[in-house]
């Protein structure tokens, strides 16, 4: 069995809430596993014994960990998720059901009620960025500066080619 690296997220508590939010968000998700917490360490962990530990679960074929733990950690923005989208129908999705600071949109980034970041982009982009002359280049990055939702046709635009 190959070995993976599943990021793994710490829940004050709010673990299974979480999970089930991202889970009906994310059509395709799916729980894979979850851990209980015993009576050993109930002083420790302030947690009883049945009380969930921890949820394995996977979206877009991406395996997490949500751990149910304590406020000891916050999520930052320094560690984000990226959603790649088809259409800006798929963009506008994601952004309605996840972002919900609005002082944190930027660029495509959001932030959803948990404190977790997710960048939200059109797949296009990357092949934008990376195969566009110098200019188009530039046109891709000054319009999506200027953005907090990604707007497709607008970058298309910039680009120099018609949204279709």
């Amino acid at each position: 069995m190959a070995r993976r690296i599943v990021p793994c997220l710490w829940f004050n508590n709010t673990a299974k809430e979480a999970v089930d939010f991202y889970l009906s968000v994310f059509k395709d998700g799916r729980i894979l596993s979850m851990d209980r917490y015993t009576e050993v360490g109930e002083e420790i962990t302030g947690h009883k014994a049945g009380d969930i530990v921890a949820i394995e679960f996977e979206i877009r074929g991406t395996p997490f960990l949500a751990l149910n733990a304590g406020p000891e950690f916050a999520f930052n923005p320094s560690v984000s998720f990226t959603v790649e989208c088809a259409s800006q129908a798929e963009i506008d999705y994601y952004w309605e059901r996840l972002s919900a600071r609005p002082e944190a949109e930027q660029c495509g980034w959001l932030q959803d009620r948990f404190g977790l970041s997710w960048q939200i982009l059109p797949e296009r982009l990357n092949e934008m960025l990376q195969k566009g002359s110098p200019e188009q280049r530039k046109r891709v990055t000054e319009a999506y500066m200027a953005m907090k939702k990604f707007d497709l046709a607008r970058l298309e635009e910039a680009y120099g080619r018609n949204a279709g």
